[in-house]
């Protein structure tokens, strides 16, 4: 319905400019939750991992967050007042993030003189990609074997200690740290924007990516599982020197824009302070001495019974490696979802992540791709002398269960096995005919028989740095 107003001619056009103007202040509202006022349909639309300040107190414009993290990196000049920055950065190269303690006096003094530990990420921004993640990560993974998205520079970081960084999760390093001393860590992005998008015919459009980190505080247990703060930043990631191309773009594009235009976007600042969002769901159940298992048929988890309440079933999913879907079940109990129907659960989740959760559900163990058997040379040696003395004893065999079918996670489980590190393992080989080493390939895996049995030898590697496992 449209409103007509009778107006003299000079206050036509004095209503008109005071009509743009108003519209344009309102432009980016409800896509981001910077500032100002926002819809709360655009705030349920947006993912978990964006700034959800529908979720903080009343009073929380005031509130001074506990900590704060600068990215010391420029955000770009060709952003709207009301959206939220973005900051451009170049492949591999070191970028400083300032970690500063920002309690007043009296706050958390149980984290006084203690260690506390931040997770850092990179996750997508876009939706669409939100959904395909893991997907995504492990077509990355197949095009950029041994690569890591997301790295440490441990060199150059100051005030941080026990770094780390799991090899099943890309995208995720983690470090322990002091807010009463200076702590600045380093952090290198190793993928490109334009290397999740659809290839056309050249000059792609990259995705956003977003840095989050997440700090948490020590419980009972000595176990770093106790939220403390979450923060996150859009960034876009160009190749070497591609970032400061870009910046230079917008600057030079910014500069040949009218006074009114300009008065539109907000100014471009040295560094990018990250804004305060929620916690990823999922890191509250990462335990700090040992690397989470994503076998899901092997993890022993209990399941979901009738009785368990919302919160309890939101810890199934998460343990399950169904965080995805965490929102969509947030006020489901146990019962509710047990009630559930097969095609219910494909509706909801798609037909793949579906059956995996419907199967679940129901207690279905569901087959491994790949089952082999290792035994340690060492420990076969040992088993002959003792059946030879003894007339009786057999060699000790492990299973190891293989879902991914690569030689990163063949590693892994070899390592998990043996209690060492998978840092440790430099290659995996298997013995060919002749005695000759061939090294092992995710092709080779694919191939492997089910249920094979393999003898594993070690040397060390020519670097001296890690060993050769060989599987004979």
């Amino acid at each position: 319905m449209a409103w007509a107003l009778k107006l003299p001619l000079a206050d036509e056009v004095i209503e008109s400019g005071l009509a743009q103007d108003f519209d344009a202040s309102l432009s980016g509202i409800g896509q981001e939750l910077g500032a100002g006022a926002y819809s709360m349909s655009d705030v349920l639309a947006l993912p978990i991992f964006k700034q959800e300040e529908s979720n903080l107190p009343p009073d929380s414009e005031n509130k001074i967050p506990p900590f704060q993290y600068v990215l010391c990196a420029a955000t770009s000049p060709a952003v709207k007042l009301h959206e939220e920055t973005l900051t451009y950065l170049n492949q591999g190269q070191s970028y400083e993030i300032r970690m500063l303690d920002n309690r007043k006096v009296g706050e958390l003094p149980e984290i006084t003189g203690k260690m506390v530990k931040s997770i850092i990420r990179v996750v997508f921004h876009d939706r669409r990609l939100q959904y395909t993640e893991h997907q995504q990560l492990e077509g990355w993974r197949w095009n950029r074997p041994g690569d890591r998205i997301l790295d440490l520079d441990v060199p150059m970081s100051v005030g941080m200690t026990d770094a780390r960084s799991n090899p099943t999760q890309l995208n995720t390093v983690e470090f322990l740290w002091d807010p009463s001393k200076r702590t600045s860590v380093f952090i290198q992005v190793h993928c490109i924007s334009t290397e999740f998008t659809m290839r056309k015919h050249g000059g792609e459009k990259g995705v956003p990516f977003r840095i989050q980190i997440d700090t948490f505080k020590e419980n009972e247990g000595e176990e770093y599982t106790e939220h403390l703060h979450s923060a996150s930043c859009q960034v876009k990631v160009f190749k070497p020197k591609g970032a400061d191309r870009k910046q230079k773009t917008d600057r030079e594009k910014m500069e040949k824009r009218a006074p009114q235009e300009k008065e539109k976007y907000q100014p471009a600042y040295e560094t990018t302070i990250l804004t305060e969002c929620s916690p990823w769901p999922e890191i509250t159940y990462v335990n700090n001495s040992q690397p989470p298992v994503f076998n899901n048929t092997h993890n022993n988890f209990p399941n979901l019974l009738p009785t368990a309440t919302p919160q309890e079933a939101q810890q199934w999913l998460l343990r399950n490696r169904f965080s995805p879907f965490c929102r969509l079940f947030t006020n489901f109990s146990g019962a509710d979802m047990l009630k559930l129907t097969r095609e219910d659960v494909i509706q909801i989740c798609g037909p793949a992540d579906g059956i995996r959760l419907f199967n679940a559900l129901k207690g279905r163990v569901v087959r491994p791709r790949l089952t082999i058997y290792v035994c340690q040379e060492s420990q076969q040696a040992g088993d002959q002398q003792q059946k030879h003395e003894n007339g009786d004893g057999s060699s000790m065999y492990h299973a190891v269960y293989l879902e991914e079918l690569s030689a990163i996670e063949l590693a892994e489980k070899i390592a998990q096995l043996f209690n060492i590190s998978p840092r440790q393992i430099s290659q995996i080989y298997k013995q060919g005919p002749t005695g000759i080493h061939v090294l092992v390939s995710d092709e080779m895996i694919l191939n492997f028989p089910d249920e094979s049995c393999f003898v594993l030898d070690t040397m060390k590697a020519e670097n001296n740095e890690g060993y050769h496992v060989i599987l004979k």
